[in-house]
């Protein structure tokens, strides 16, 4: 892909970048104040909310950059996103949600959730061994998230006003938070999409190759919602959002995104080499490392933050040095 690397060209593709940051950090602030309220006003759980209403809406530009991705047969950039971005946010975002912020999540509220996902990443894990997800395997796959949804629906109602709400209710304060969840989620996937493609750009203006951008800049590109809603969340001090945020967008990535792209092809989606023997191991051993000690434990502690953010760098250095070429 040739860029033109006039001084109009370079000006345009920071101006862009920038407006694409300064988007995803206010939208992130109005989603979790509005996030925030609707589980207090309703009574359920931060956690409930975090995992599906929040998860979904940060879920949107890895679905939207992967059902793309399939619709023009690219099936490569489809799978490498939704796994890599199911990387980055556990090795990066939970990362640093665990070491900024105790987590108060109990094994009864994150633990089903948990099982779940470390389930779909082993399926992934078996069912790509041969190269290729099936229209099949992605079906059985897809079960995982219905399970995951009527799961929520069960804790909603079974913890619904668990949580004592301390706000106003009104007519005015619901529109208002409604409107703010629906702008903030807007300015997100709008400001991730800006920092995709012009930080994509730049990357290549400075020689990056293409195989590097597609497994780190998409990927983590495509996460940035998610970080943003985690840095805000640290910032007001809710890490049961975050944290719920993340398990919930890592099974709708892996359990909704692929199996989608699948059925969008119609035949098996192509796993290339790098996904195969790298991305997927790779998914699996970070969200273990994070999810299993807060099994056995109980709770998520600040170490495990440190352990699957040493895995992460881990994971890159690898990539780069073995498939950088």
């Amino acid at each position: 892909m040739h860029i033109d690397l006039t001084g109009n060209s370079l000006f345009l593709i920071l101006l862009l970048f920038a407006a694409g940051l300064g988007c995803i950090i206010k939208g992130g602030d109005l989603f979790v104040d509005a996030a925030t309220w609707i589980a207090e006003a309703s009574g359920i759980p931060k956690f409930i909310i975090g995992a599906t209403v929040v998860s979904f809406a940060t879920t949107l530009p890895e679905m939207l950059v992967s059902v793309f991705a399939a619709l023009e047969g690219n099936a490569d950039i489809a799978v490498g996103n939704a796994v890599g971005s199911v990387t980055a946010n556990t090795g990066l975002i939970m990362c640093l949600a665990l070491i900024c912020m105790p987590c108060l999540m109990t094994r009864k509220q994150f633990g089903v959730k948990a099982c779940l996902l470390l389930a779909a990443i082993a399926g992934l894990f078996g069912f790509t061994r041969d190269g290729r997800l099936s229209v099949a395997e992605g079906a059985a796959i897809l079960v995982v998230f219905a399970i995951f949804l009527a799961e929520n629906i069960l804790s909603g109602r079974r913890e619904q006003g668990t949580e004592a709400a301390t706000v106003e209710k009104g007519k005015k304060q619901t529109l208002t938070n409604l409107l703010k969840f629906a702008l903030g989620a807007a300015a997100i996937v709008l400001g991730a999409q800006l920092l995709i493609d012009n930080g994509s750009a730049l990357a290549r203006l400075a020689g990056v190759p293409d195989a590097i951008i597609a497994a780190t800049m998409i990927a983590i590109g495509t996460s940035l919602p998610e970080l943003v809603t985690t840095l805000t969340a640290i910032k007001k001090k809710q890490a049961t959002l975050s944290v719920g945020n993340i398990i919930g967008a890592n099974i709708m990535d892996l359990t909704l995104i692929l199996p989608l792209c699948a059925l969008i092809q119609g035949k098996p989606l192509a796993v290339e080499r790098q996904g195969m023997l790298l991305d997927i191991p790779a998914c699996l051993i970070i969200s273990a490392a994070a999810l299993v000690p807060a099994l056995v434990g109980g709770k998520f502690r600040r170490w495990i933050g440190f352990l699957v953010g040493g895995l992460y760098v881990a994971y890159l250095v690898v990539m780069f040095t073995c498939f950088g070429a």
